[in-house]
């Protein structure tokens, strides 16, 4: 996994503190931006008011137990992809937690190698239900959704988290106009004026363009908005 694209927020849901601090490390050190919570009302107050990528959760919780959390979560309409990181080993455990909606269950102890895994299969799986396939192609733009990797001509280009949000919400639209209030909405939140967006657009034709004057894969629909070109 990697920040170069625009880092994966992962918010760590456990009450021993040598987890979170080996978590917080690893996690950090691949490029995650991570948040922690050491009990349950506080994860659900965090994953209603955040934006969160990926939950990492154990189930024995002090306030709750994270069965809990995850049947609030899905009862609640979120499709945030949970792993269950837990010292439960019997079969019933992990039984009730995928049930309830988790992703995966790894059991403790666990190898870092492994959870990077996990969450790279889990992010693939929650792209695939959104409709997203994981690599868009188109010419010479390569975009990874999983690892959130951008190549150009084979070359990997970095972008800031606000870049790679825009880009992304290209993607995923490719071959469609996007209005400006929507991408407003979707990237800002809609409380931003449309010169900010201008200034986006053209660093991301400056990165990912030959021609950033003449754009092959960021077309400009005047007076409305702009379109990426649809993928091979």
């Amino acid at each position: 996994m990697t920040a170069a694209g625009g880092s994966l927020r992962v918010l760590v849901v456990d009450d021993e503190p040598a987890i979170l601090r080996f978590l917080r490390a690893g996690l950090a050190a691949e490029g995650f931006i991570v948040s922690e919570a050491e009990r349950g009302a506080t994860a659900l107050d965090g994953i209603r008011r955040q934006a969160t990528d990926l939950v990492v959760l154990d189930l024995g919780l002090p306030d709750m137990d994270g069965l809990e959390v995850i049947r609030s979560v899905r009862e609640a309409g979120l499709a945030v992809p949970i792993i269950v990181l837990s010292s439960r080993d019997d079969e019933r455990s992990k039984v009730a937690a995928l049930d309830l909606g988790a992703d995966d269950f790894v059991t403790k102890p666990f190898g870092i190698d492994e959870l990077f895994a996990r969450i790279r299969a889990a992010q693939r799986h929650r792209l695939q239900q959104q409709g997203e396939h994981p690599i868009f192609r188109c010419g010479d733009l390569m975009v990874d959704l999983v690892r959130r990797i951008v190549t150009v001509r084979g070359a990997r280009v970095k972008f800031s988290r606000r870049e790679y949000d825009l880009l992304r919400l290209l993607v995923a639209h490719a071959g469609k106009v996007l209005t400006h209030k929507q991408i407003l909405r979707e990237v800002w939140g809609g409380d931003t004026d449309v010169q900010y967006l201008r200034i986006y657009i053209r660093a991301l034709r400056q990165k990912i363009e030959a021609n950033p004057e003449q754009p092959a894969y960021i077309l400009t629909e005047t007076g409305v908005g702009y379109r990426l070109r649809a993928p091979d």
